[in-house]
């Protein structure tokens, strides 16, 4: 008998399932009648949820919004969501549950079981350990590290609903800057006033048009554009090649060869790392001996080149910073440097660094020598020309459509104002109280006795973990950890709530991060795992616990909270909600005026009518406001300073050790899924190693290698190969967390070697790619590793699911009423309508700046590119710009 279509598609989906578990379906794949289609996006792209009897069986790309969608959201998304290594109930640390109130043996983190509690349960041990901190060490005792939102794309991630429901109930304390681009956020205000990492960059066609040298450095937009902090939709890699055909010159500053180099064909110039600085002063230095430097330009657009000369000449050090002063710090030759100062003075250059150069020591200094150089050039403003910090990220270039974008719930305002540098988090836990400076301000340092991280790798993200886990286990008595995953994040805690995965809850998003031209719906595509609750529901719960639920919900379910967004939105206007939904994206339109932006052009065209939210409004070569601020580690000029480890200080046997990003993870997001084999060797990180260097110590291709310093030691595979620099490996973030019986990591995360000492004073930025470390031929492995699979669980033992206090002991209703009743005769603060437009609309993501982290000046420049993204009315803006001038730190 014939087949019908039906049938044999049936017949298909079922092979697949039977076969692989899981399968990708092509654009054009026709389904069966029993076979849905749910649309949702994420950080790796927009796609359809493939649903057979409840079940995600497959992923279809919707290549219509994205042409190049990657093995991320094709085979990683699929291998992870049913992955072991998911938490399926509420969890808790054996000791802690046997020893409520007493020592709860924190140096067993990691180390023991976990018992499985019902979430009643869970929840009541959250509240009380909450309620304990605050009675015992006030608001500020609680530290919420969860920083960013990187574990889902929706505007409900996990930070925005913690931050939101701590805020509620008093505020906590939280991180200060970030990870990212931690140095350059904080220095780049004072020199041409805005943060520009985050800012959107020149118009593609613009540079299609006009550029004919385009330089990387420590850059590689091929890799770092497959993902994206909202939708990555992959539009970036046709434009740059058409650049390529057109006959525009690459170049890559880099001490390795990257992919976007050999998709363009650049010029590699290999460079010592930690030394970018030193190499762009000393092209300044020859523009200025061969009198190119543009001294018009520098007059009318640019203060400070007189005290920018004297340091190039070297009239304080007695130290000229000529090509052959830089040559022996760089490994670059003078005769190369003079000749990359040449071309890019007499071409139409543009300068892209990536975000890497400044994750360093002194990394103030590396963004801010790039603009002093290209500013002595006559660059910045012209057509194609300038510099640019964000073209390796969001599809940096993509002409901005001007849309509104949705906003629902933000954060609110925090009433604890003590917080910590994301570096420091160790630091601040050894030393409550110590003062440490952070842009112009001395603040000091919390007493933390909760950290509640929620949507955050810690475990990952945080440099010197060993410094942190030893902080951890002396200072804090809980550690509450909500993810999906069993990420050494939630091995590491007292406390596992299990939250459930982007695919299992609804939300909604944005796609191009500096277009803004795209709305997602994240529609639901398969119920929650085991016993896994969304984020939201997770707080609103504990909301209901703190008699906050009304103010935490504002009296709407989630499905409300976003149709509301959605309608505030330019995307209401183009297509009603229920459409919307159903088809899962809204295309905003682009003007064509946008093609033709250029990143300065109205500065450039007119710095009078459009000077920059500097204090003199124009480039700062030389800044006086850093100058008052009279820290030995950030001079009033981009100055080279040797590096506290780098290859002119390494001893015999050791490597500088990069930390680049990976190919298959957005940081250490899959690397429980399939896709990571691309990043392994022998189920471990691979360490991307010189041939010559690998063959000084024995190793070969696929060896086990260990490598250590005096803050750790770990474990990874050998990749070896001749694009890379000597004396330089690269070794990709993100990989799990698992110390093997001898103290090393068994999986090859970076961050047991890097350094917790801060680039500097001015941004406490991190310094995490100064790293030195000495590499051997392992020969003495304790076990496979073992980051990916999940802990042991031992079934309860007590009442109350496991608990050996009874629930009605902890008495959380009668110390909840103490606490309103101590709140109760405390006057609210006063806020006025622009303070609460600004913690509610720009809380998206990280916490709330404070208004005194930045002048008035600097605002009005860092705004231009929040406002948009926020989805704020001219009325709205205005408002917001009055309290933060209000409250701006003098200039």
């Amino acid at each position: 008998m014939p087949i019908s279509r039906r049938n044999f598609l049936k017949s298909a989906i079922a092979t697949a399932i039977a076969a692989n578990g899981l399968t990708l379906f092509p654009a054009n794949f026709a389904f069966a009648d029993d076979t849905i289609l749910i649309p949702s996006a994420s950080h790796w792209g927009p796609f359809y949820g493939v649903v057979k009897d409840g079940k995600l069986v497959g992923i279809q790309p919707r290549k219509e919004l994205d042409p190049q969608p990657t093995e991320m959201l094709l085979e990683g998304l699929l291998s992870r969501t049913y992955n072991k290594t998911r938490i399926k109930y509420p969890m808790v640390r054996k000791s802690y549950l046997e020893n409520l109130g007493g020592d709860t043996k924190p140096e067993l983190r990691g180390k023991e079981p976990f018992v499985r509690v019902s979430w009643d349960t869970a929840l009541q041990l959250t509240a009380s350990a909450i309620l304990h901190t605050i009675e015992n060490k006030g608001n500020q005792g609680i530290f919420d590290s969860s920083y960013d939102g990187w574990s889902n794309t929706g505007l409900l991630r996990p930070p925005v609903v913690q931050g939101r429901f701590f805020n509620l109930i008093g505020g906590c304390s939280t991180t200060i800057g970030d990870y990212s681009a931690g140095a350059s956020t904080v220095i780049l205000p004072h020199i041409v006033g805005d943060m520009e990492v985050y800012s959107p960059q020149t118009a593609w066609p613009v540079i299609e048009e006009n550029t004919e040298v385009f330089v990387l450095v420590g850059s590689d937009p091929w890799k770092t554009n497959r993902v994206e902090f909202r939708v990555a939709d992959h539009q970036m890699q046709s434009h740059w090649l058409k650049w390529k055909q057109k006959g525009i010159k690459f170049i890559s500053i880099n001490p390795k060869r990257t992919t976007t180099d050999r998709n363009l064909d650049s010029e590699w110039v290999s460079i010592i790392p930690g030394t970018d600085t030193a190499l762009f002063n000393a092209m300044a230095f020859h523009l200025q001996d061969q009198k190119l430097a543009d001294l018009e330009y520098l007059k009318k657009y640019t203060v400070g080149y007189e005290q920018y000369l004297d340091y190039l000449l070297g009239k304080q050090d007695g130290v000229a910073k000529t090509p052959e002063w830089a040559a022996k710090i760089t490994g670059i030759s003078a005769a190369e440097i003079k000749k990359l100062a040449v071309l890019f003075k007499t071409k139409k250059t543009q300068i892209a660094a990536g975000w890497a150069v400044q994750r360093a020591d002194h990394g103030e200094m590396i963004h801010w020598s790039i603009i002093n150089f290209a500013a002595m050039a006559g660059k910045i403003g012209k057509a194609g020309e300038g510099f640019g910090f964000s073209w390796h990220y969001g599809n940096g270039g993509m002409p901005q459509s001007g849309a509104s974008l949705p906003v629902t719930l933000g954060q609110g305002f925090n009433p604890v104002s003590a917080g910590c540098p994301v570096v420091l988090q160790a630091e601040m836990l050894r030393n409550p109280g110590k003062s440490f400076t952070y842009n112009g301000q001395t603040l000091k340092f919390p007493d933390i006795s909760m950290v509640y991280n929620s949507g955050n790798n810690l475990f990952s993200h945080q440099q010197n973990l060993n410094a942190l886990i030893k902080a951890m286990n002396d200072k804090v008595e809980t550690y509450v950890c909500q993810d999906t995953w069993w990420c050494a994040s939630a091995r590491f805690a007292d406390i596992v709530l299990p939250a459930t995965s982007a695919l299992e809850r609804i939300d909604i998003t944005s796609g191009g991060t500096y277009s803004n031209n795209k709305v997602y719906a994240m529609q639901q595509v398969i119920e929650p795992y085991g016993e896994s609750l969304d984020d939201f529901e997770i707080f609103r719960r504990l909301a209901k616990i703190f008699h906050v639920e009304d103010k935490y919900t504002t009296g709407k379910d989630m499905m409300t909270l976003l149709k509301t967004a959605y309608e505030s939105s330019t995307a209401a206007k183009i297509k009603p909600f229920d459409e919307f939904w159903k088809d899962g994206v809204t295309v905003m339109p682009t003007p064509e005026k946008a093609d033709y932006w250029q990143r300065h052009g109205a500065f450039y065209d007119d710095p009078e009518k459009y000077p920059l939210h500097t204090p003199s409004g124009k480039i700062e070569l030389y800044s006086e406001s850093i100058a008052k601020m009279k820290l030995d580690d950030c001079p009033p000029v981009p100055t080279y300073m040797q590096p506290f480890e780098f290859l002119g200080n390494a001893k015999k046997g050791q490597l500088h050790i990069l930390s680049p990003h990976p190919w298959m993870r957005l940081h250490s997001q899959m690397a429980n899924a399939d896709t990571n084999s691309y990043e392994c060797v022998d189920g471990r990180q691979y360490l991307l190693i010189n041939e010559q260097d690998a063959h000084d110590q024995g190793i070969v291709d696929g060896d086990l290698v260990e490598l250590h310093n005096e803050r750790g030691a770990l474990l990874c595979g050998a990749k070896l190969s001749k694009e890379v620099r000597r004396g330089v490996a690269c070794l990709h973030e993100g990989a799990w967390l698992q110390l093997d019986k001898l103290g090393r990591c068994n999986s090859g995360q970076i961050n047991i070697l890097t350094s917790d000492q801060s680039c500097g004073g001015l941004s406490q930025g991190t310094s995490a790619n100064t790293c030195l470390a000495y590499y051997k031929k392992c020969t003495n492995p304790c076990s496979p590793n073992k980051a990916y699979e999940p802990p042991m669980i031992e079934q309860p033992t007590g009442p109350n699911d496991g608990s050996i206090l009874p629930m009605v002991d902890l008495n959380i209703d009668g110390r909840i009423a103490l606490l309103h009743k101590a709140n109760a005769g405390k006057a609210a603060p006063k806020i006025s309508r622009g303070q609460e437009i600004f913690y509610a609309s720009c809380t998206m993501c990280h916490a709330a700046p404070n208004p005194a982290a930045h002048t008035r000046a600097q605002w009005a420049g860092i705004t231009q590119s929040m406002f948009p993204r926020a989805g704020l009315s001219a009325a709205d803006r205005k408002l917001v710009l009055e309290y933060l001038d209000k409250h701006a730190a003098k200039a």
